[in-house]
């Protein structure tokens, strides 16, 4: 796809997000709008996955460390094809397959049941161990939230996969400056974080979360490194596309009521007519 391809795509999972959690009236939209270029773009044009064929043996695994962003890569997962895009309406619904957060067992394409803080790239770096292993071609990507860093499990498993070399791993952080208590600097710094997965032996690249040319550029380099993991910190804006929750700490984990839906989608409707 063409950077005016994927700018479209992500659109339209930005859709899907206010969409599935206007219907749900409970979710996080703030986090998954700002990874929404991030996840179109590994589903779209980075990984070797296949929606007919979801649990193929030699797919690239996606682990959702943040799990609570759930709406971003259940959207993405719907527009790639792996399941209805209608079905994002039942988000957090009682009997629907799209719960609060990922579940392996029930949705087609989630390759890890996350949601717990920090444990996420513990599994990520225990799939990426497995291939080197099996001498599998299989890449591994985990992306983790800012505040999420926070956690200490995140630096054991960052720790071991430096000291086992695993440059089949390519961990993502999605640095919008905001959790669910506020900016990150005023709840526990995790700063500098480049400096940290350095010092974990990582090859660590810092990017523009919404510049598709960036992050293109940086998976490219993710793929020529070898004998250590990839570190992506990508600056974002949390919120993104929608003006009201642009930057807006309390649109971390809230719904929008119909009027703010109409709002939010119109916004994103104007994006839409832009990229025409």
């Amino acid at each position: 796809m063409d950077i005016l391809a994927l700018k479209k795509t992500a659109n339209e999972v930005r859709k899907g997000i206010v969409t599935a959690v206007h219907s749900a009236k409970s979710g996080h939209p703030g986090g998954s709008l700002s990874a929404a270029d991030l996840l179109t773009y590994l589903y779209f044009e980075e990984m070797n996955i296949d929606p007919k064929d979801p649990k193929k043996a030699d797919r690239d695994r996606f682990v959702l460390s943040k799990g609570h962003i759930a709406p971003g890569l259940y959207s993405t997962l719907a527009q790639r094809g792996f399941f209805p895009v209608e079905d994002l309406k039942t988000l957090r619904h009682v009997g629907s397959y799209l719960q609060g957060h990922p579940d392996m067992k029930h949705i087609p394409g989630v390759d890890m049941s996350s949601g717990s803080l920090g444990q996420g790239i513990s599994a990520a770096v225990g799939m990426a161990l497995s291939a080197k292993l099996d001498d599998a071609s299989y890449r591994v990507y985990t992306l983790l939230g800012d505040g999420e860093i926070q956690e200490g499990q995140v630096w054991e498993a960052s720790m071991f996969a430096g000291a086992r070399k695993l440059d089949n791993l390519c961990v993502i952080v999605d640095n919008n400056g905001l959790q669910i208590d506020g900016k990150i600097e005023d709840v526990c710094s995790p700063y500098p974080i480049t400096d940290k997965f350095k010092a974990f032996n990582f090859n660590v690249i810092e990017i523009d979360a919404h510049d598709f040319e960036q992050i293109a550029d940086a998976f490219k380099k993710a793929r020529e490194t070898k004998g250590m993991p990839t570190a992506i910190i990508m600056k974002s804006v949390k919120g993104k596309g929608v003006s009201f929750m642009e930057n807006n700490v309390s649109w971390h984990g809230t719904a929008p009521n119909d009027e703010q839906y109409a709002q939010a989608m119109a916004d994103l409707e104007k994006i839409g007519e832009g990229l025409k």
